[in-house]
C-alpha cells in the first residue's frame, strides 16, 4: 500500500467534484451524508466544489460521470460502490473512464487473506474483486472494513480519490490518509479560516449589521451558514499580493482583523468558535462555576437528556411523560428544578416544559435553573414544532443554563 506518485505533473488541486455512488441513494431508500462533510472540509481548504451528484449503480452512467468530472474538475472525490458483489461497480467504471484494466494485486490480496482469516472466514473469490487495482491507481488502507479505497494518478495531475461510502470507514481514510497528501500536491488556495457561532440572532439581522461591503469581499469571503442549533459566520482569507510586487498582507492578518471586525459588529451573540457544541459549553460553564446538574424535563421527548448527553457535570436527566406533566401551567419548572437538585445532592438544577400550542405552529416553553440560594425563570415561544421545535427548546435551555451559570467565552466577556 505505497503512496500515490510524488513524481506526477504538479497541477493546483482548486476545484472539486464528488460522486455518491449507489442506487440505494437514487431510490430514496438512503441519504447521501458524506457530500456535505467532504465538501465542507474541501471548501475549508479553499475549493471550489462545482457539483455533488448521486449515481445509481449503472456503469454507463457511473463512467460517464468520471468522465465528465474528470473533464471539468481537478479533484474527483467518489464515495460507494466498492463493495464486492456485482452491483459495485467503482472500480470498473473508474477503470473505463481512464482506459486501464484492473487487476488482483498481491499485497492486497494478502491484506484480505489474513483479515478474513483472523475472523475466522474463508475469502470468498467474490472478494478478490476488492484487492484490485489499475496502473494508475494506490490503495488506501481501510481499518474499519473490507474495502480499501483507491488512489488514482491522472497524467496531467488531476486526481480521483475513492472511498467506502459507509461513514465510519469513509471518514478516518478520508481525514487520516487522504486529505493530508492532497495538502502536499497543493489542495485549494492557501486559504485559512475561523467560524464564529452564533445564537440568538436572525440570519437577515447579521447580514444588516455586517453590511454588503463586507459579504460581498472576495478576500476576505464572509459567509453565513443557519445551522439547526447555530448561526454561524465563516471567515476565511487568502494572501494578498501588493500591487507593487511587494510582500502584500498575509493572510493570517486579515483573518485576524476581520474577525474582529465581525465580532465588534455582532457583540453579544458570538457563543464560540468552530466546531464547539451546546454540550461543550456547558461542560465549561459548569466547571467554572465549580457545580454538578441534575435536569429533569416534561414534553420534550427527552432533547436536553440527548444534547447534554456526556456533559461530566450532568449527573442525573429526568424525562417525564404525560399531558398534564407537559402543562408549562400545571407544572411549575422553578419548583421542579429546586427538587431536582435536592433528590439528586447537587448544587444546581435545570428544568424544562414544552407544550405545542392549540394551532399546532408553535411551542411554548418554560425553563428554570435553581441553585441553593435562588432561581431563575424563562418563558419563551418558539415558532417550531415537532421534532426541530424541542431539539430548539433543548438548545435554548442550555444557553440559559449557561447564562445563569456565568458564560465563558462569550463576547461581553472578552476583555
Amino acid at each position: 500500500m505505497s503512496s500515490p506518485d510524488p513524481d506526477r505533473p504538479s497541477r493546483a488541486l482548486r476545484s472539486a467534484e464528488l460522486l455518491a455512488i449507489g442506487s440505494e441513494l437514487t431510490n430514496g431508500e438512503t441519504r447521501d451524508t458524506n457530500g456535505g462533510e467532504l465538501a465542507a472540509a474541501l471548501a475549508a481548504e479553499g475549493v471550489t466544489v462545482r457539483r455533488i451528484s448521486a449515481l445509481p449503480d449503472d456503469l454507463g452512467a457511473v463512467t460517464a460521470a468520471f468522465r465528465d468530472a474528470l473533464a471539468s474538475a481537478d479533484l474527483v472525490v467518489a464515495t460507494g460502490g466498492l463493495g464486492p458483489t456485482p452491483d459495485d461497480l467503482t472500480r470498473e467504471a473508474i477503470a473505463a473512464a481512464v482506459g486501464e484494466t484492473p487487476e488482483v494485486d498481491p499485497e492486497l490480496e494478502a491484506w484480505l487473506r489474513d483479515l478474513f482469516g483472523r475472523r475466522g472466514m474463508p475469502l470468498l473469490a467474490v472478494n478478490l474483486k476488492q484487492a484490485w487495482l489499475i496502473p494508475s491507481a494506490t490503495s488506501i488502507p481501510n481499518a474499519n472494513g473490507t474495502a480499501p479505497g483507491w488512489w488514482v494518478d491522472r497524467p496531467d495531475g488531476r486526481v480521483v480519490v475513492l472511498l467506502p461510502g459507509p461513514p465510519r470507514e469513509m471518514r478516518p481514510m478520508w481525514t487520516g490518509w487522504a486529505l493530508p497528501r492532497l495538502r502536499e500536491r497543493g489542495l485549494g488556495d492557501g486559504r485559512i479560516s475561523r467560524t464564529l457561532r452564533l445564537y440568538g440572532i436572525g440570519e437577515s439581522t447579521v447580514a444588516d449589521l455586517l453590511g454588503d461591503a463586507m459579504l460581498r469581499r472576495a478576500n476576505p469571503i464572509v459567509a453565513t451558514y443557519a445551522r439547526a442549533d447555530w448561526l454561524d459566520v465563516r471567515i476565511s482569507a487568502v494572501d494578498e499580493p501588493a500591487p507593487d510586487g511587494g510582500d502584500g498582507r498575509p493572510a493570517a492578518a486579515i483573518l485576524h482583523e476581520t474577525t474582529e471586525a465581525v465580532r465588534a459588529a455582532l457583540a453579544g451573540h458570538v457563543r464560540t468558535e468552530g466546531e464547539t457544541g451546546w454540550a461543550d459549553l456547558v461542560a465549561e460553564a459548569a466547571e467554572a462555576a465549580g457545580v454538578r446538574i441534575a435536569t429533569v424535563e416534561a414534553g420534550t421527548r427527552g432533547a436536553l437528556a440527548a444534547l447534554l448527553a456526556g456533559v461530566p457535570a450532568v449527573e442525573r436527566c429526568i424525562v417525564v411523560g404525560g399531558a398534564a406533566d407537559a402543562d408549562p401551567e400545571a407544572w411549575p419548572v422553578e419548583a421542579r428544578a429546586t427538587d431536582a437538585a435536592r433528590d439528586a445532592g447537587v448544587e444546581v438544577g435545570c428544568a424544562v416544559v414544552a407544550r405545542t400550542d392549540t394551532t399546532r405552529t408553535s411551542l411554548r416553553v418554560a425553563v428554570a435553573v435553581a441553585g441553593d440560594e435562588e432561581s431563575s425563570v424563562m418563558d419563551l415561544r418558539l415558532f417550531q414544532h415537532g421534532e426541530h421545535g424541542l431539539f430548539r427548546a433543548a438548545v435554548a435551555t442550555a444557553a440559559f443554563l449557561i447564562d445563569v451559570l456565568g458564560p465563558r467565552g462569550v463576547d461581553r466577556d472578552r476583555p
